[in-house]
C-alpha cells in the first residue's frame, strides 16, 4: 500500500467510528522509545523512520510532529506523502494536542489506542480538549484493521544476565524494590528495560535493545512475570520459580489486574503505565508512585562500573582499528558511509562478550553530519572522500556494558570556522566533565555548563547535552539526563553517584557539516564540606580527540591539561588490546597540545 492508500484506509475506519482525527504515536504498550516491528504503526503509515514522532490523521489532512534531531530526515522522508511536517520545539509551532484543539470544531471526537499512551498523557489531552468540548476516545485500535501484512510479535529467546556482569542477584534487587514499596501490596512494572534489569534477564525482541516483551507485578512475597514462556529455557524457568517468580502468559495480564481487590494497594507510575491497564484496576487500589525500578537501575553498582570500564577499553580498540582501516582505504577509494558502519560492527563483534550494536551507527560525511540522527543506507548514502569532515556516533552492546561514543574527525586541513566550532564543542565537553556540583543538582543546571562555552560563539544546539545510559540495556535510559527543558522529567532528576550519562554537545551547520563530541561520564562523590556533599564526573569513554580540529589558542591552560591527561589515559588503557602497529597509530593520535 502507498502512503495515500494507508491514509484513505484509516479515514474510512475513522468515519465508521465518527472520528474527526486519529493519533498514532511511536510507542508500544510499554511506553518504549524503541519498539518491535509489530508496533511500528507510525512508521508504517508515514514512512518516517525516526524513533520519536507522532502522526495525526484528520478527514482532510495529516501531520507529523518530531523534534530537532529529525527535522532534516523527516523533510526528506515525507516528500510526496501529503503528510505535513510540524517541527516540534520551534517558535509558533503548537504541539499536536494544541493543534487539534485549535483546528477541530466543538463536538468533534479524537480517537487513539489507549495502550500506546500513558495515563498522564491521556489526562493532559483530555483536559485540554474539554476546553473546546472535544471528546477523547481512548479505546480505539484502527491499526489492526488497516495494516495489511503486519509483522508478528517477536519471539526471540530470553537468557540470563550472569551475576559476574550484573553484580546483584534478582532476589537482592527484589528485596530492595520491596523496601521501596513500603506497605503497598503490589507494584506494577510495565517497562521492558526495568523488567530485564530487575530479573537479570535479557532478550532480543527490540533491535539494539536487549529486552523482551513482558509485564511484571511484584507482591510482598511473590512476583509475577507475564511473558511468552516458550522464550524461556526450562532450567531458567525453574530457577525463576525457585526465586519466587511465577511465569504467566503475556495475554493474562489484564485478567490478573481485573482481579486485584479494591482492598489491596497497587503502586504504579502514571508516566509509564498505559491508560488501558490503568482503567482495568479498581480505582480504590491505585496508589500513584514514581518509577521505583528506574531509581534503582540508574545507579550502577560497583561490579557494573568495573565491567563498564573494561568494556570502554576494548570498544576503544575497535575504534582504533576502524579509523586505521578508514585512513588506509581512503588512499585507495571513496568509502560509502554505510560501509563504515558495517566495518565497525564487524570489529566490535570480534571483541569478547559482544552482543550487538546499541543503536544504528550515525555516519555523517560533511553536510550529513548536520543531520543529528542520520542513518546511512547503501544506494543513498554519501561516499566519503579524503577531504572535509566525518561525524561518527556509534555504540556497542556487550554483556559487560553498553557504549555510546561520538567523534568528529578532519579528513583534510580544516577551515578556521570548523576548528572554531570544534573547539567550542570541546570546551563544552570539558566544562561539564570537570564540574564540581553540590548534591541535589539537576540536569537542567548541568546542561548549561556544556552549552555555555558554545553560547560564547553565539551558536547553540537543539538537543539535550546528555542522556542516561543502561548497563547492557537501553542506550537511552532514565531517570536522569542533561536537558535545557525545565519540563523534562529527566532534566529535573538530581544527579547521584553511580549514574552513567552521556556528555555530547554539538554544533550543526545545515548544508555544511556537523560536529559532536560524546563521552560517557560517571557521577562520583568528591568531598563533603561545610556546604554539604559535592559530586564530580569521571570520564569512562576512551578514544582520542582529533587534535587537527583543535584551535589551541582557544583553550585555557587547564583545558589543555585535561586533554593531555585524557589522551594519556586513552593510550594506557586501550593499548593492551592492540598490536604494535595499532599502538604506534594510537600513540600518534594521543598527542599533546
Amino acid at each position: 500500500m502507498t502512503t495515500k492508500e494507508k491514509l484513505q484506509s484509516l479515514r474510512a475506519a475513522m468515519s465508521e467510528h465518527g472520528l474527526a482525527a486519529y493519533i498514532i504515536p511511536s510507542a508500544d504498550p510499554h511506553q518504549s522509545e524503541y519498539v518491535a516491528d509489530y508496533w511500528k504503526s507510525r512508521t508504517w503509515v508515514s514512512g518516517f523512520t525516526g524513533s520519536a514522532a507522532t502522526v495525526v490523521v484528520t478527514a482532510s489532512g495529516a501531520g507529523l510532529w518530531t523534534d530537532f534531531r529529525y527535522y532534516l530526515i523527516a523533510e526528506g522522508q515525507l516528500q510526496g506523502t501529503s503528510i505535513d511536517l510540524f517541527k516540534a520545539g520551534m517558535p509558533n509551532v503548537p504541539d499536536h494536542p494544541e493543534w487539534l484543539k485549535d483546528n477541530l470544531p466543538a463536538g468533534s471526537k479524537v480517537g487513539l489506542d489507549g495502550r500506546l499512551f500513558s495515563v498522564g498523557q491521556i489526562r493532559k489531552m483530555a483536559k485540554l480538549f474539554a476546553k473546546q468540548k472535544i471528546e477523547l476516545v481512548s479505546n480505539i485500535d484502527l491499526i489492526e484493521k488497516t495494516w495489511i501484512g503486519r509483522p508478528s510479535m517477536p519471539d526471540a529467546p530470553v537468557f540470563e544476565h550472569a551475576l559476574e556482569f550484573a553484580g546483584q542477584s534478582r532476589t537482592e534487587k527484589l528485596t530492595k524494590l520491596r523496601e521501596k514499596m513500603g506497605e503497598a501490596d503490589f507494584y506494577f512494572v510495565p517497562m521492558l528495560d526495568d523488567i530485564a534489569w530487575l530479573y537479570n534477564l535479557r532478550g532480543n525482541d527490540v533491535e539494539c535493545n536487549p529486552v523482551f516483551y513482558a509485564y511484571s507485578v511484584v507482591g510482598k512475597d511473590m512476583a509475577w512475570l507475564f511473558m511468552d514462556s516458550e522464550k524461556l529455557p526450562e532450567q531458567l524457568m525453574q530457577q525463576l520459580n525457585q526465586d519466587g517468580i511465577l511465569i504467566k502468559p503475556y495475554a493474562d495480564l489484564e485478567a490478573f489486574l481485573s482481579q486485584i481487590s479494591e482492598t489491596k494497594s497497587m503502586l504504579l507510575d502514571l508516566a509509564t503505565v498505559n491508560n488501558q491497564h490503568h482503567s482495568i484496576l479498581p480505582p480504590a487500589c491505585i496508589k500513584e508512585s514514581e518509577n521505583l525500578v528506574a531509581a534503582l537501575k540508574g545507579i550502577k553498582n560497583p561490579t557494573e562500573i568495573a565491567n563498564l570500564k573494561s568494556t570502554m577499553a576494548k570498544d576503544g580498540a575497535a575504534l582504533v582499528r576502524l579509523f586505521m582501516w578508514l585512513e588506509k582505504t581512503l588512499t585507495e577509494r571513496a568509502v560509502p558511509e554505510a560501509e563504515v558502519a558495517e566495518v565497525l560492527q564487524g570489529l566490535r563483534r570480534s571483541m569478547e562478550h559482544y552482543f550487538g550494536d546499541s543503536f544504528d551507527a550515525i555516519v555523517g560525511y560533511n553536510s550529513n553530519g548536520a543531520i543529528v540522527h542520520y542513518r546511512p543506507e547503501h544506494g543513498t548514502c554519501a561516499n566519503i572522500e579524503p577531504h572535509g569532515m566525518l561525524l561518527l556516533d556509534s555504540g556497542g552492546q556487550y554483556l559487560d556494558g553498553t557504549t555510546d561514543i561520538t567523534r568528529t574527525i578532519a579528513l583534510s586541513n580544516p577551515s578556521i570556522e570548523q576548528k572554531t566550532d570544534f573547539t567550542l564543542v570541546l570546551k563544552g565537553v570539558i566544562a561539564l566533565t570537570t564540574a564540581y556540583f553540590p548534591k541535589g543538582t539537576n540536569g537542567v543546571q548541568l546542561d548549561t555548563l556544556a552549552r555555555a562555552p558554545i553560547w560564547q560563539g553565539h551558536v547553540n544546539f537543539g538537543h539535550g547535552a546528555g542522556h542516561g545510559v543502561g548497563f547492557f540495556l537501553n542506550v537511552h535510559e532514565g531517570p536522569q539526563g542533561f536537558s535545557p527543558l525545565t519540563t523534562s522529567p529527566r532534566a529535573a532528576k538530581h544527579m547521584e553517584p553511580g549514574m552513567v550519562t552521556s556528555n555530547e554537545p554539538g554544533i550543526y551547520r545545515v548544508g555544511k557539516y556537523g560536529i559532536r563530541t560524546e563521552n560517557l561520564i560517571l557521577c562520583v562523590e568528591d568531598k563533603n564540606t561545610e556546604f554539604g556533599m559535592f559530586y564530580r564526573f569521571e570520564t569512562l569513554t576512551l578514544f582520542p580527540i582529533d587534535l587537527a580540529l583543535v584551535e589551541k589558542g582557544m583553550l585555557t591552560a587547564e583545558e589543555r591539561q585535561w586533554l593531555n591527561d585524557y589522551h594519556d589515559e586513552c593510550y594506557d588503557k586501550i593499548s593492551p588490546y592492540l598490536n604494535q602497529a595499532e599502538k604506534d597509530w594510537l600513540r600518534q593520535k594521543c598527542g599533546k597540545l
